[in-house]
């Protein structure tokens, strides 16, 4: 019996970057003498045991025979002379395929993973890899993680199996958590670059992909279209707060939707995004709290784009809104998105832009602040004029407007 680290923690610390768990793979032995040992079997397809003392894992070295098309169609060989390179070949990438002698602390490596890291390159194994679906999601999501290109015959072998539907083949909830891990690197960007290579984003996310079809204008956007637009975007934001992420790469979705007679226009496409972000979120099965804030900054990232000075009411609306209706990570929130749009075009400098955006950035502040001191219940004989009201909504709406002009007056934005 002998026992490995595998994986991630191996290559984590080859890299340099803090491991986020420790897996362990063990040869030489069986489910029983792992009982005799004191560990907990929890895996039900193959054996996979918990130190009841440190709550870690450790599975059997085993090999994967495949039966059929899902990702988990596969029949497991765990028997004691399994051998650490047979267990090796099952793995996805040469970075992933590495062990470490938890005695010796040698670390083993059988197809060059260590020379792959030095080369920041993700290369498959061995033709087992297209022996399940969703190695194509982790290409492109350890792209986005590790900051990794993707070598020829990777990406190949991922068309391939794009090419052929090997997607169909998996869930919903299984898409979605790859796609969700990529939204928590600062550079997601890579797996929708990487996706759109392969064929992938065609198929999972088809509108974003449309975004490369929907012409800039020029003088404005010297990448020339929306989708290079968003990746510019994404690279700016360099975050890794997914919720921020995902309402980058939705932000101007919904220039898909508006008239091509009129492009490179895209008026009205924060309205007709919304629609557009429905039918992704109810397609992939997103939770409500991406839907909410990417809804919230599709709507209303078009502020930054306006004269302020003619605005002031406006942005104070989208103020109001973030004071009371939303959490306080929605401002920064907001602010990063808006930030990330004005940075998403292909220039050098962007000295100009980024010295008014700080003026953007202060007011806004302002106004919100102005919005926490001073609620709309301040207003004179607030409760009185809505107890007499016939239309209490309709008299809500007025207050407000009224409190929103008061806001502004009391805090004009100066040039």
């Amino acid at each position: 019996m002998h026992i490995y680290i595998v994986g991630g923690r191996v290559r984590d610390e080859i890299i340099g970057t803090s491991p986020k768990d420790t897996d362990y793979v063990v040869t030489g032995t069986t489910e029983e003498e792992m009982l005799e040992n004191g560990y907990k079997k929890v895996g039900k397809s193959f054996p996979v045991f918990i130190d009841t003392k440190t709550n870690e894992e450790y599975a059997l070295a085993r090999k994967d025979i495949k039966t059929g098309k899902g990702h988990r169609d596969f029949e497991f060989i765990f028997t004691p002379d399994i051998t650490l390179e047979e267990d090796s070949i099952r793995r996805d990438f040469t970075c992933n395929a590495l062990y470490k002698d938890t005695i010796t602390g040698e670390v083993i490596d059988y197809h060059n993973g260590i020379e792959d890291i030095k080369n920041k390159v993700l290369r498959h194994i061995s033709p087992h890899f297209v022996e399940d679906p969703l190695r194509v999601l982790r290409m492109c999501r350890f792209s986005a993680e590790l900051n990794f290109s993707v070598a020829k015959e990777t990406m190949d072998l991922c068309k391939k199996m794009v090419g052929e539907g090997a997607l169909s083949n998996l869930s919903k909830d299984r898409v979605w958590q790859e796609f969700e891990k990529a939204l928590k690197s600062p550079y997601f960007y890579n797996f929708i670059k990487r996706a759109r290579e392969c064929g992938l984003l065609e198929q999972l996310l088809p509108e974003v992909d449309k975004l490369w079809s929907v012409p800039e204008r020029t003088d404005y956007h010297p990448e020339g279209n929306s989708g290079e637009h968003t990746m510019l975007a994404l690279k700016a934001t360099q975050s890794c707060d997914s919720i921020v992420n995902f309402a980058v790469l939705m932000h101007d979705i919904g220039k898909t939707a508006t008239n091509p007679d009129n492009w490179p226009s895209h008026k009205g496409h924060n309205e007709l995004g919304i629609n557009v972000l429905n039918a992704i979120v109810k397609r992939l099965n997103i939770p409500s709290k991406y839907k909410s804030f990417a809804a919230f900054s599709i709507q209303n990232h078009m502020i930054y784009h306006k004269r302020l000075k003619e605005n002031q009411e406006e942005l104070a609306k989208i103020a109001y809104m973030l004071s009371t209706r939303y959490n306080k990570q929605y401002q920064s929130r907001f602010i990063r998105v808006l930030a990330s749009d004005m940075q998403g075009r292909a220039k050098l400098d962007f000295t100009k832009e980024k010295e008014e955006f700080s003026k953007f950035d202060k007011y806004f502040t302002q106004i919100i602040k102005a919005i926490e001191n001073k609620k709309l219940s301040s207003l004179p004989n607030f409760e009185e004029r809505l107890r007499k009201s016939a239309n209490k909504k309709e008299t809500k709406v007025k207050l407000l407007d009224e409190y929103i002009k008061n806001i502004v007056k009391e805090n004009p934005y100066n040039e």
